[in-house]
């Protein structure tokens, strides 16, 4: 739609993923993923709320990432954001065969991450109780009740 003086509209630039200022207020953005985007590394993924950083809007309620222990739990937790963000990326770009790739290897390393965290702490999801000699899923401490500073 052209404005009413009947000039064609100057295209935004968007270079980073940032909502342009030109942008209408009513009008939804959703930024454009290019193939073989850059990517943060697990723990900064988890913290920013995406593996993207073109895709790295403003979000109020960011953890920073240096703050967080790093404890078996929260080092499973961004494995399993990071799987989840590749998967996402993958549903839209499946030809790109690197991002399959890292998605392989991060499935990977997060599987054998769960299993040692499930092995010496138990069960992380309600399924994994099967593989117990009794129904262990709500041993306490659940994860959110560690103290301050990660698991004992």
């Amino acid at each position: 739609m052209y404005p009413e003086n009947g000039t064609k509209p100057t295209p935004c630039g968007d270079a980073c993923g940032t909502l342009p200022e030109c942008a209408p207020l009513a009008v939804p953005y959703v930024p454009f993923q290019q193939n073989s985007p850059k990517r943060y590394e697990q723990m900064d993924a988890l913290s920013n709320g995406t593996l993207y950083p073109g895709l790295n809007l403003p979000f109020r309620a960011k953890v920073d990432a240096a703050g967080v222990p790093q404890t078996p739990l929260t080092e499973l937790q961004a494995l399993e954001f990071v799987v989840q963000e590749l998967a996402l990326y993958l549903d839209t770009h499946p030809s790109d065969t690197e991002a399959f790739e890292l998605f392989r290897q991060y499935s990977a390393m997060e599987k054998e991450a769960r299993a040692a965290f499930v092995s010496s702490n138990g069960p992380v999801l309600r399924s994994e109780t099967a593989d117990c000699k009794t129904y262990t899923w709500p041993k306490e401490p659940w994860p959110w009740n560690y103290p301050e500073g990660g698991m004992k």
